[in-house]
């Protein structure tokens, strides 16, 4: 993830399109109906394979997805990058979590999804997209981009965050606290909202940097007799 820049840019913006075009579904009357045949195949199946172990593997997850948890680490990152001074890490991870709280707020009121019915776990708001699957997926793709040098290290751990996101998102569902299709929405337009952000950022940040050294060339050979 962001290694290529505009490698970055273009898988961002395939992401976009796949899961644009669930929201557009979800945007008209015979769109949602066919979808939530879907979600209502997945929480009967769901429900009809319920295990104890598995029931509290999910509230743990629920737990590791919520503002309680999020919350804090974006904030000990955010102070970690200003303190080592990653300007420009620090920009992009900072973009990502606020238009990711505001994004997560428009969409809900936008669509205006009820939950499902006999969650497991407290729930508020709308239903789709998934807030816990935006900030899960955001706070764990954002982490591995400013946090973890390119290449097979961070390979290894974009797996992980990838693993993360999905098993988080899953938990979701598996509590009757989400469709599946608020998931998938959630997980998909979040990776793709990470990366295309972080991506932008660097580009930008790229940019000014060849525009201060062509300046500074430009001003050497001014000054040369």
């Amino acid at each position: 993830m962001v290694a290529e820049n505009r490698r970055a840019l273009v898988a961002s913006l395939v992401l976009y399109l796949a899961v644009g075009a669930l929201f557009v579904l979800m945007a008209f009357p015979t769109g949602e109906r066919y979808v939530q045949r879907i979600d209502d195949w997945w929480l009967d199946a769901t429900d009809a394979v319920r295990v104890g172990a598995v029931t509290a593997l999910a509230h743990t997850l629920n737990v590791l997805g919520s503002t309680w948890v999020t919350l804090p680490v974006r904030l000990v990152t955010i102070g970690w990058l200003t303190r080592i001074r990653r300007w420009e890490a620090l920009t992009a991870f900072v973009l990502t979590m606020v238009s990711s709280e505001a994004l997560i707020w428009i969409l809900k009121n936008a669509y205006g999804r009820e939950r499902p019915p006999d969650p497991l776990v407290s729930t508020t708001g709308f239903s789709f997209p998934s807030g816990h699957a935006i900030a899960g997926t955001v706070t764990a793709v954002a982490l591995v981009i400013v946090l973890v040098p390119a290449g097979r290290t961070r390979r290894r751990w974009e797996i992980i965050a990838g693993g993360f996101a999905l098993i988080m998102g899953m938990s979701r569902v598996y509590l009757n606290a989400h469709w599946m299709s608020d998931v998938v929405a959630g997980t998909v337009l979040a990776a793709a909202f990470a990366i295309g952000i972080a991506a932008l950022v660097h580009e930008l940040g790229d940019a000014l940097h060849r525009g201060r050294v062509a300046a500074d060339l430009a001003e050497i050979d001014d000054s040369d007799p």
